[in-house]
């Protein structure tokens, strides 16, 4: 019938009837890794499904950073930790609870075993003249690496890998870029730690969508 919502879907997992099809919910956000590398093949083929995401103008303005070696992941975690440091400082943080969360976050990057770091260029992108444009064609580019993220993070599922978004380097995209001696051109919004996930991990149940507050028809 014309109109009339879909059946309800059972979880393989929790048991509970949803709408949500199991292989978007078999994606968690899980910093809980098991010991042993990645295969570089493995993040390659991620990379190639983050690749099929919709993108503006048939472009792909994204670019993707594997940092897999400890010494890169050590120098990102250490830039970008000064950084949040020294924002930190600046809102008026007291010193020993800036310390253990600069600590904490050093210890979640350096101890994945690889990191996906999202970033964009303007390939591909329209130029326009005007700021208000222009800052428009970079949203759209920001919202497409978005999706090449979910993409990579729903194929890292698919193969039996977790994965979690950080959201750190979209505050200093280029104490990342610097930090991992990038083209000038590429800057990174976003990082996914990667890894097969601690057997001991149990994710939590997910909460019920509020549909009647996230959702209007018209």
């Amino acid at each position: 019938m014309s109109g009339a919502s879909p059946p309800p879907l059972r979880n393989p997992v929790s048991g509970a009837t949803t709408a949500v099809p199991a292989f978007l919910d078999a994606r968690r956000s899980i910093r809980a890794f098991a010991p042993g590398p990645v295969p570089r093949a493995t993040l390659d083929a991620l990379v190639e499904a983050a690749c099929t995401a919709p993108a503006p103008h048939h472009s792909r303005p994204w670019r993707f950073v594997l940092v897999d070696t400890i010494e890169a992941k050590a120098d990102l975690a250490f830039a970008m930790g000064e950084r949040w440091r020294t924002d930190l400082a600046g809102d008026g943080v007291d010193d020993d609870r800036i310390d253990e969360l600069v600590a904490s976050s050093y210890r979640k990057i350096v101890e994945a075993p690889a990191i996906a770091v999202g970033c964009l260029t303007w390939d591909g992108l329209d130029r326009y003249p005007d700021e208000e444009r222009r800052r428009a064609e970079w949203g759209m580019a920001l919202l497409s690496l978005g999706c090449a993220l979910e993409n990579l993070m729903l194929a890292a599922a698919d193969d039996g890998l977790a994965s979690c978004w950080v959201a750190a380097p979209i505050f200093c995209p280029e104490v990342a870029r610097d930090a991992l001696a990038l083209d000038p051109e590429w800057l990174p919004h976003a990082m996914l730690l990667v890894g097969r996930p601690d057997p001991t991990y149990v994710g939590r149940r997910r909460p019920a969508v509020p549909l009647q507050a996230l959702r209007a028809f018209r």
